[in-house]
């Protein structure tokens, strides 16, 4: 299953540019303003879980952030981002990985993932990334997520919708929510997919 998912998404950065896909934005708005939230230094450990070519880890770079990592399951994808990037590159570790197989060796101050998690169709491969996510944040992990009023499928897979209750249901034990806010995002094909955002803090 995982060779499965790893090949569909290295033929979808193969074959389609960034306007091209769904979740391609211009500036990651929401996420950046709810890491902003968290008033962390430019020290802190980042690490953003299906990065692949998103530009949230250009606009990191560019508020100074030194620590970043980026992990992705398309080897394809990163490679484009590290392209984007140039020289400011090496400052970012890249991962190629399915976040149900990544095993970090180090720690993170805030985990960030727009639109990886509502991919984990299975109750094991949801367990997998939480248990995860429970080894290696200290503190803060943002999840965004199809809404229940989003799409069903993206790419050509099936996605889990999720509400409020029941995003914050499956982190309650390590994860106490601080907030939730919802966005409607405009597609590059002027299409609009409703986001949830939760955000949490590690229960120590």
């Amino acid at each position: 299953m995982e060779t499965d998912r790893k090949n569909h998404w290295e033929k979808v950065y193969e074959t389609k540019n960034p306007d091209q896909v769904s979740w391609t934005q211009k500036m990651p708005k929401t996420s950046l303003e709810l890491i902003h939230s968290f008033a962390l230094k430019k020290t802190a450990k980042i690490i953003d879980i299906g990065g692949g070519d998103s530009k949230l880890v250009d606009y990191l770079l560019e508020e100074g952030f030194e620590n970043i990592t980026v992990l992705d399951i398309s080897e394809k994808a990163i490679e484009r981002a590290k392209k984007r990037l140039g020289d400011k590159a090496i400052k970012v570790t890249w991962v190629v990985s399915d976040i149900t197989d990544f095993e970090p060796k180090t720690t993170f101050d805030l985990w960030h993932d727009r639109a990886t998690f509502h991919f984990l169709a299975t109750s094991k491969q949801v367990e997998k990334c939480m248990k995860t996510a429970r080894n290696c944040v200290n503190d803060f992990l943002i999840l965004g997520v199809f809404s229940d009023k989003g799409p069903t499928k993206c790419s050509g897979l099936e996605i889990k919708q999720y509400t409020e209750e029941k995003l914050t249901a499956v982190f309650n034990e390590e994860f106490e929510k601080i907030n939730c806010v919802t966005e409607d995002h405009k597609t590059p094909f002027n299409t609009i997919q409703n986001f949830l955002f939760c955000c949490f803090k590690k229960i120590n």
